[in-house]
Protein backbone atom coordinates (compact mmCIF):
# COMPACT_ATOMS: atom_id res chain seq x y z
CA UNK A 1 0.00 0.00 0.00
CA UNK A 2 1.19 3.65 -0.75
CA UNK A 3 0.46 6.44 1.34
CA UNK A 4 0.26 9.54 -0.48
CA UNK A 5 -1.15 11.51 2.57
CA UNK A 6 -3.91 11.07 4.88
CA UNK A 7 -6.96 10.66 2.81
CA UNK A 8 -5.64 9.16 -0.03
CA UNK A 9 -3.87 5.26 0.26
CA UNK A 10 -3.31 3.60 -3.12
CA UNK A 11 -3.87 -0.15 -2.44
CA UNK A 12 -1.78 -3.11 -4.21
CA UNK A 13 -4.08 -4.05 -6.36
CA UNK A 14 -4.17 -0.91 -8.29
CA UNK A 15 -0.63 -1.09 -8.57
CA UNK A 16 1.15 -3.60 -11.45
CA UNK A 17 5.05 -4.00 -11.46
CA UNK A 18 6.89 -5.66 -14.11
CA UNK A 19 10.59 -5.68 -14.49
CA UNK A 20 12.40 -5.55 -18.18
CA UNK A 21 15.62 -5.54 -19.66
CA UNK A 22 17.00 -1.86 -19.43
CA UNK A 23 18.89 -0.07 -22.06
CA UNK A 24 21.83 1.86 -21.63
CA UNK A 25 25.28 0.98 -20.12
CA UNK A 26 25.93 -2.20 -17.53
CA UNK A 27 27.86 -4.37 -19.52
CA UNK A 28 26.88 -7.65 -20.10
CA UNK A 29 24.58 -7.25 -17.22
CA UNK A 30 22.09 -5.59 -18.83
CA UNK A 31 21.76 -8.57 -21.20
CA UNK A 32 20.40 -11.23 -18.74
CA UNK A 33 19.25 -9.00 -15.69
CA UNK A 34 15.80 -7.17 -15.81
CA UNK A 35 16.64 -4.54 -13.30
CA UNK A 36 14.24 -1.64 -15.57
CA UNK A 37 10.54 -1.05 -13.57
CA UNK A 38 7.58 -0.89 -14.97
CA UNK A 39 4.80 0.66 -12.47
CA UNK A 40 1.36 0.85 -14.09
CA UNK A 41 -1.45 2.52 -11.93
CA UNK A 42 -4.99 1.90 -12.63
CA UNK A 43 -5.55 5.80 -12.37
CA UNK A 44 -8.93 5.49 -13.27
CA UNK A 45 -10.32 2.60 -11.82
CA UNK A 46 -9.29 4.03 -8.53
CA UNK A 47 -11.71 4.70 -5.59
CA UNK A 48 -9.23 6.30 -3.61
CA UNK A 49 -8.65 9.34 -5.78
CA UNK A 50 -11.75 12.22 -6.63
CA UNK A 51 -12.82 13.19 -9.81
CA UNK A 52 -11.38 16.57 -9.96
CA UNK A 53 -8.16 14.95 -8.89
CA UNK A 54 -8.17 12.42 -11.61
CA UNK A 55 -8.40 14.83 -14.46
CA UNK A 56 -5.72 16.95 -13.40
CA UNK A 57 -3.41 13.76 -12.81
CA UNK A 58 -4.90 12.63 -16.55
CA UNK A 59 -3.20 15.79 -18.07
CA UNK A 60 -0.05 16.00 -15.77
CA UNK A 61 0.69 12.26 -17.41
CA UNK A 62 0.37 13.40 -20.62
CA UNK A 63 1.80 10.39 -22.95
CA UNK A 64 2.31 8.42 -19.71
CA UNK A 65 -1.56 8.21 -19.93
CA UNK A 66 -3.58 5.17 -21.68
CA UNK A 67 -6.54 4.52 -23.62
CA UNK A 68 -7.47 2.45 -21.13
CA UNK A 69 -7.10 4.97 -18.05
CA UNK A 70 -3.87 3.53 -16.40
CA UNK A 71 -0.61 5.63 -15.62
CA UNK A 72 2.68 3.59 -16.58
CA UNK A 73 5.84 4.76 -15.48
CA UNK A 74 9.22 3.53 -16.28
CA UNK A 75 12.27 3.50 -14.83
CA UNK A 76 15.64 2.64 -15.81
CA UNK A 77 18.02 5.02 -14.01
CA UNK A 78 20.12 2.36 -11.92
CA UNK A 79 21.34 -0.97 -12.40
CA UNK A 80 19.56 -2.20 -9.14
CA UNK A 81 15.79 -3.53 -9.40
CA UNK A 82 14.71 -2.29 -6.25
CA UNK A 83 16.43 1.12 -5.92
CA UNK A 84 14.47 1.45 -9.61
CA UNK A 85 11.53 0.56 -8.20
CA UNK A 86 11.90 2.95 -5.41
CA UNK A 87 12.40 5.97 -7.64
CA UNK A 88 9.05 4.31 -9.88
CA UNK A 89 6.69 4.48 -6.39
CA UNK A 90 8.63 7.76 -5.48
CA UNK A 91 7.45 9.59 -9.07
CA UNK A 92 3.72 8.43 -8.53
CA UNK A 93 3.46 9.81 -5.33
CA UNK A 94 5.33 12.77 -6.58
CA UNK A 95 2.55 12.78 -9.56
CA UNK A 96 -0.37 12.36 -7.30
CA UNK A 97 0.56 15.12 -4.88
CA UNK A 98 1.11 17.64 -7.78
CA UNK A 99 -2.77 16.40 -8.88
CA UNK A 100 -4.02 17.40 -5.46
CA UNK A 101 -3.07 20.86 -5.79
CA UNK A 102 -5.91 22.57 -7.15
CA UNK A 103 -4.80 25.78 -9.63
CA UNK A 104 -5.77 29.28 -8.51
CA UNK A 105 -8.57 30.53 -11.11
CA UNK A 106 -7.34 33.29 -12.38
CA UNK A 107 -8.96 36.61 -12.43
CA UNK A 108 -8.42 38.39 -15.51
CA UNK A 109 -7.23 42.33 -15.52
CA UNK A 110 -8.14 45.38 -17.39
CA UNK A 111 -5.66 47.46 -18.48
CA UNK A 112 -5.14 50.86 -16.80
CA UNK A 113 -6.03 54.02 -18.13
CA UNK A 114 -2.51 55.41 -17.96
CA UNK A 115 -1.18 52.19 -20.23
CA UNK A 116 -4.05 52.48 -22.57
CA UNK A 117 -3.17 56.31 -23.05
CA UNK A 118 0.98 54.94 -23.74
CA UNK A 119 0.21 52.75 -25.84
CA UNK A 120 -1.40 55.08 -28.11
CA UNK A 121 0.66 57.68 -27.85
CA UNK A 122 3.30 55.05 -28.95
CA UNK A 123 1.59 54.42 -31.98
CA UNK A 124 1.38 57.93 -32.80
CA UNK A 125 4.69 58.73 -32.35
CA UNK A 126 5.41 55.70 -34.70
CA UNK A 127 2.91 56.86 -36.85
CA UNK A 128 4.50 60.07 -38.28
CA UNK A 129 8.04 58.71 -37.93
CA UNK A 130 6.93 56.49 -40.70
CA UNK A 131 4.50 59.02 -43.05
CA UNK A 132 7.92 61.29 -43.00
CA UNK A 133 9.42 58.40 -44.87
CA UNK A 134 7.55 59.45 -47.72
CA UNK A 135 9.07 60.10 -50.83
CA UNK A 136 10.91 63.68 -51.40
CA UNK A 137 9.54 66.37 -53.47
CA UNK A 138 12.78 67.87 -55.79
CA UNK A 139 11.06 70.66 -56.47
CA UNK A 140 10.82 71.50 -52.84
Amino acid sequence: MLEINEQIRIEDWELTEQFIRASGPGGQNVNKVSTAVELRFEAERSPNLPAPVKTRLRKLAGRRWTNEGALILQVDETRSQARNREIARQRLIELIQKALVKPKRRIPTRPTLGSKRRRLEGKKARGTIKSLRGKVDPDA
